[in-house]
């Protein structure tokens, strides 16, 4: 038997990401979606603008006194690598900025930093990490001998949403005792799998190859989905240990059985040989972000699910339109005839792509696809309610190019926590209404042309109509069924005429304003030349100059503030961009007129979250995409209103190819959390690029349960004492 040499390559990608993000990345996380032309061909018209200049109709600022550096903290009892904090320049990132959590913004990190980097008096800990058992019979996480049957009693790879939940269902507050749930996105088996013969097929000399066999790829499909872990600390403020047996413990993977709700439930286009009454699904995949209800159930985003199906080629458009083509990234077809789009299986593509919801509280609950919420690439979703008590959903979906969608609950919200109230809040994502987003700027068209120029009025906004999909039990697009629209919800955005945005992903409600924020993260197809479109004033740029080197496309991003022209139901709105993202230093980038010599450098914005004062935080992913600054994804607090309103302070950097994901701030506690995503992603196993969280040394014997290499991990920042 012949080993693979150390350092090979397990994936044959082409280098088309951009900045740091990693072509592997690309490939298993959104099957190279960037490398095909946009799904999104319609030819939907806009009122044309850009934005992409410093200055503001606002006054200029004045400074703040306090300037900080950074510091590294490693994890307690471990040997975590450090780096050094440089000075700054006076008056530059000042901390403090805003009422909530204080702390001294750091410093952006290089990428080659394998190290959680958090502010001068925070340190961190692991709450948990891939590969800790949580569920009865399952063992110490042993890199060398992993197994389908232990995965799947194992938390899973790549967690991504993120939330605790109080263990008591109606407290408004942690106590000792909580739900960690999770999402567990994609795998990477390069960097998974040791490079042997009981992961890995064998060719016909007796080597090692670099294709995965069937065992490897029954453990992918257990470290998919969704985990409940039930967690404990001594008092508020106070680290978490997560509970290795639980009643409240589950793992949700690809054998799941969940129940499919809603208007589409049992329709033709959701049946297969399997499963004839089209409202039974096993299993869940490329879970992203997700959303904690009113009523105390997690929803979460199936997004980039196209990547696990060939075409079944009953209906290339709606394959084209969601980008399901002859090949996948995973291979899972080799095992189970549903994801190879054959006969009795043309469907299946189809019970994927839906929100889910999951109660943690009920670990006998089936979890439910709510076909009401419409079919995309969910980023996630996020409820409020109104004045009157329906649940208003806000969901992007997660593609160049693609758009931000509203659902409106016909029934309203039932108070209390009884059982009965539960039960029938459970039903609220079930049926309402449907809509999808449509911007219009309010500046002259001669001044957007993706220069740079900022339109003469100092600002990028407009106003904005949710266009209805189904309202009323009826479908409102000409020629499509409520099904229809139900099941190709991006073909019946397409013929209402929605605004095609950036990359929108998360979209979060601020719990103090109501005001809703938009992540759009980038897109490298919108330039000058680009025949989709151009620049328009919600997605403002086509390039920009660094270094006198011109960079095509809106590589860094940015947000969109969305404010409702009334009650949460209401289907007009005015908007405006938060801010512009990128280096400060380089043209094109706006933080609501702060200054910007005193913002830290953010590119990418993907989740968004709130703490309890009303600052919106943003964790980024594959920041920052130019050519200017190459530094590790983070945790940023931006306020959103006031003197501070733009102020970009980093909070916290991850490690060497790790993605910031799931941020959750409690203030009250003086706790951040974040799901580390994909450290060391470029590497091997027998060739690590990072050894977050466990930080064994070379030549150290690992302790029982911990690995030299890189582990996706929940992590908890808290303030030493």
């Amino acid at each position: 038997m012949t080993i693979a040499p150390e350092h090979r390559t397990l994936l044959t990608v082409q280098t088309h990401a951009r900045g740091k993000r990693s072509p592997v990345t690309c490939r298993l996380k959104c099957n190279d979606a960037c490398l095909h032309p946009a799904p999104n061909e319609s030819a939907n018209e806009y009122f044309k603008d850009v934005v992409s200049s410093v200055l503001s109709r606002r006054a200029m600022l004045g400074t703040l006194a306090v300037a900080a550096g950074a510091v590294v903290i490693g994890a307690q009892g471990v040997s975590a690598p450090s780096a050094a904090a440089a000075t700054l320049p006076e008056g530059r990132f000042p901390g403090h900025g805003g009422r909530g959590l204080a702390f001294g913004a750091i410093d952006p990190q290089p990428v080659d930093v394998d190290a959680l980097v958090v502010p001068e008096g925070y340190t961190w800990d692991p709450i948990i990490r891939w590969g800790d058992p949580i569920l009865p019979g399952g063992r110490t996480f042993d890199p060398n001998n992993q197994s389908p049957e232990q995965q799947a009693k194992q938390f899973g790879y790549n967690c991504d949403y993120l939330d605790i939940l109080p263990f008591d269902v109606g407290d408004e507050r942690r106590g000792t005792r909580g739900l960690l749930v999770s999402n567990q996105e994609y795998t990477n088996a390069a960097i998974m799998f040791p490079p042997t013969e009981k992961y890995w097929e064998k060719d016909a000399a007796g080597n090692v190859t670099t294709t995965k066999n069937a065992y490897a790829r029954a453990i992918e499909r257990a470290a998919h989905g969704m985990a409940v872990v039930e967690v404990r600390r001594k008092a508020p403020g106070k680290p978490w240990s997560y509970q290795r047996i639980s009643p409240f413990n589950r793992r949700i993977h690809l054998d799941t059985e969940f129940v499919v709700d809603g208007p589409a439930a049992g329709s033709d286009l959701l049946k297969t040989s399997a499963d004839p009454t089209g409202t039974r699904v096993f299993g869940t995949m490329n879970n992203c972000a997700g959303g904690t209800t009113p009523w105390g159930t997690v929803l979460s985003g199936e997004e980039n699910f196209n990547g696990y199906f060939k075409a079944a080629g009953v209906n290339p458009a709606a394959d084209a339109r969601y980008g399901i083509g002859s090949t996948t990234s995973y291979g899972w077809e080799a095992d189970d005839p549903r994801f190879g789009g054959g006969a009795g299986f043309e469907n299946e593509a189809n019970r994927f792509g839906w929100i889910v919801e999951l109660d943690p509280h009920d670990p006998s609950a089936a979890p439910v696809k709510h076909t009401a919420m419409g079919r995309f690439k969910h980023e996630g979703a996020n409820v409020t309610l109104s004045y009157r008590g329906h649940a208003v959903a806000y969901m992007g979906d997660d593609q160049a190019f693609d758009y931000v969608y509203k659902f409106v609950s016909k029934d309203r919200v039932a108070k209390g926590d009884s059982r009965w109230a539960r039960k029938h809040n459970k039903t609220l994502l079930s049926e309402g209404d449907l809509f999808v987003a449509k911007f219009t700027g309010d500046s002259p068209a001669a001044e957007i042309d993706g220069s740079g120029a900022v339109p003469s009025d100092g600002a990028f906004d407009g106003t904005g109509e949710w266009l209805p999909l189904v309202q009323n039990g009826r479908s409102k697009v000409p020629g499509m069924s409520v099904e229809e629209v139900l099941v190709y919800t991006r073909m019946a955005a397409d013929k209402v005429g929605a605004t095609k945005m950036d990359r929108p992903e998360d979209v979060e409600i601020s719990p103090v304003t109501g005001r809703i924020y938009v992540a759009c993260t980038n897109n490298s197809g919108r330039t000058p030349t680009n025949t989709v479109e151009g620049a328009t004033e919600p997605n403002p740029r086509t390039h920009k100059v660094v270094g006198g080197v011109t960079n095509t496309g809106n590589r860094d991003g940015h947000v969109v503030e969305i404010i409702p022209s009334g009650d949460q139901t209401s289907t007009r709105f005015t908007w405006n961009l938060l801010l512009v993202a990128g280096d400060p230093a380089v043209e094109g980038t706006y933080f609501s007129g702060y200054p910007k010599e005193r913002v830290s450098p953010i590119s990418c914005p993907d989740n968004l979250a709130f703490d309890a004062e009303g600052n919106l935080w943003i964790s980024t992913d594959g920041a920052p995409s130019s050519n200017a600054i190459q530094k590790c994804d983070g945790l940023f607090k931006v306020p959103v209103s006031g003197r501070e309103r733009g102020h970009v302070q980093q909070f916290l950097s991850v490690p060497a190819g790790a993605e910031t994901c799931g941020p959750l701030v409690d203030s009250r506690d003086g706790m951040v959390y974040v799901n580390v995503q994909h450290p060391g992603e470029d590497g091997t196993f027998a060739a690590p690029q990072s050894f977050f969280p466990d930080y064994v040394a070379e030549g150290v014997t690992p302790e029982a349960g911990d690995f030299r290499g890189p582990r996706p991990t929940v992590v908890q920042v808290y303030r030493k004492r």
